[in-house]
């Protein structure tokens, strides 16, 4: 069954350009042109990923994103016509799993959902359960428990990152290590995308965010997680 991609986007010649590209290579397509639909449409359909775009009338992108992710754990990659770093990652920061700016290509577009869809649905992860102090972390399930209670609201990049981070604990990886692991060849190279990601991770899975446990800021290189 093909998978559904739902785009919210109000400039309909980009909207019908996204949904003939992604319907040529086997994807299923649903198309908003506002937010308040877009958002109407999510959840009646439940697709498996969303294409939203920033500047949407009736409600914007970033309002949309924060609502969905409240409610789902629906990948989201923002599309955006901004060049400033800080309004791309105030996307990340909301939840979003990555963000592309305009213009862009279709096939640009279609490459980076399938890198996020591939994280969302554990593709190639080995068999493994990584247990480092009071996390659980199942890569086939992609599930996660801290201190026996399960963590529903990850997102797949941010279980990634956190994936990355247990598998080597107590080595600093620095965030262009942190960014080729969760993003590959695809992603857009800003070193502050992984800070966003970090904290909305912590805010998660850390009894205190503000005074982290797990996931410890190693001042000049990037990240690490706790030694055990």
């Amino acid at each position: 069954m093909a998978q559904t991609i739902l785009i919210i986007e109000d400039e309909r010649k980009i909207a019908v350009g996204l949904q003939n590209y992604l319907e040529g290579v086997g994807y299923a397509t649903l198309a908003a042109s506002d937010g308040r639909s877009g958002l109407e449409m999510a959840r009646r359909e439940r697709p498996d990923l969303v294409l939203l775009d920033v500047m949407l009338p009736h409600m914007d992108g970033f309002t949309l994103c924060r609502t969905l992710r409240a409610e789902s754990s629906v990948p989201i990659i923002m599309l955006t016509a901004r060049i400033e770093e800080a309004d791309s990652l105030i996307g990340l920061e909301l939840g979003a799993d990555d963000y592309i700016t305009k213009p862009f290509s279709p096939r640009q577009v279609v490459a980076r959902i399938k890198a996020v869809l591939r994280r969302s649905s554990g593709e190639l992860e080995p068999a493994a359960v990584l247990r480092r102090a009071e996390i659980e972390l199942d890569l086939t399930r992609r599930s996660v428990a801290v201190a026996g209670q399960p963590i529903t609201t990850l997102t797949p990049t941010e279980f990634d990152l956190l994936a990355t981070l247990m598998r080597a604990p107590g080595r600093p990886l620095s965030r262009t290590q942190l960014l080729d692991a969760v993003q590959g060849d695809e992603g857009e190279a800003y070193d502050r995308t992984i800070d966003a990601h970090i904290k909305n991770l912590r805010r998660k899975i850390e009894p205190n965010p503000a005074a982290p446990q797990y996931i410890l800021t190693v001042f000049g290189v990037g990240y690490k997680f706790r030694d055990q």
